[in-house]
């Protein structure tokens, strides 16, 4: 069984024991259990239960295993030619490690 998901703002495909990465969840402790209501689809073997917008009584569990996680180094260049204009900033996005525990549909 699994199911599309959104969880602050994006859309990720949750199935039992799936590790996601997903953006910063505020308030959140490591080991604390999270349940996420807004489920668009659930599939299950031949089944497929489209929402509108989403499914009624359906929902993922899952648990925080690091609430902040640092993601890759995104680099962002601007130059302006022939007049000596360079900058180079940096980003880091911050991430919450999640494991799936169950699918509810």
């Amino acid at each position: 069984m699994y199911a599309i998901v959104e969880i602050n703002g994006q859309q990720f495909k949750a199935e039992a024991g799936k590790r996601l990465f997903v953006h910063h969840i505020q308030n959140s402790e490591n080991g604390q259990t999270v349940e996420f209501e807004k489920v668009l689809l659930v599939g299950n073997d031949d089944a497929i239960t489209v929402g509108t917008p989403t499914v009624e009584g359906a929902k993922v569990v899952a648990e925080v295993k690091s609430h902040l996680v640092k993601g890759d180094k995104v680099l962002i260049f601007h130059k302006k030619r022939r007049k000596g204009y360079r900058k180079l900033n940096g980003h880091r996005q911050q991430f919450s490690e999640i494991v799936v525990k169950e699918v509810i549909a």
